[in-house]
């Protein structure tokens, strides 16, 4: 079943770039992004990466918290952060995982019309009371962040 705006955003818990669990449950009272995407230090990836590092300043402001999630580890995330200086949080959502994996939860991947599990790039802005404000399936890796904040009238 496919999400839509005004559901609840399905909750997780991740470990971070430190290992550290980090839940969606424990940020309530604040205005959250979580973008999927599919690998650390990727082209796409990084360019997403740097334009939500380059406009962290605004979502700081208007204290947004930004969560990216691959399936990369820890140790791979902790590089990526480190390389281009990224002031936010990176989350594993690896296999096996002790905990439930959040890509499942947010939906499926389409390639050529088929629906299938996998890493998708899709974005989502979560209300400060754990509801969906904004679904984006249709990414653009490099003016993400800048779309976002535009969407939200922050920009």
């Amino acid at each position: 079943m496919a999400l839509a705006i005004g559901d609840a955003a399905p909750d997780f818990t991740l470990p971070d770039q430190n290992g550290t669990p980090v839940s969606l449950e424990s940020l309530r009272g604040q205005r959250v992004v979580v973008y999927f995407y599919p690998k650390d230090d990727t082209p796409g990836c990084t360019k997403e990466a740097c334009n939500f590092r380059d406009q962290w300043s605004a979502f700081a402001d208007h204290g947004i918290a930004v969560l990216g999630i691959s399936k990369d580890g820890a140790a791979s995330h902790a590089k990526f952060i480190a390389k281009y200086t990224l002031p936010f949080t990176l989350l594993s959502d690896a296999e096996p995982c002790p905990v439930a994996t959040a890509y499942e939860s947010y939906g499926l991947k389409t390639f050529m019309g088929r629906e299938y599990m996998g890493m998708m790039r899709h974005t989502f802005v979560i209300d400060a009371e754990g509801k969906l404000e904004r679904i984006y399936t249709k990414v653009k890796a490099d003016s993400m962040a800048d779309t976002i904040l535009s969407d939200l009238g922050l920009a």
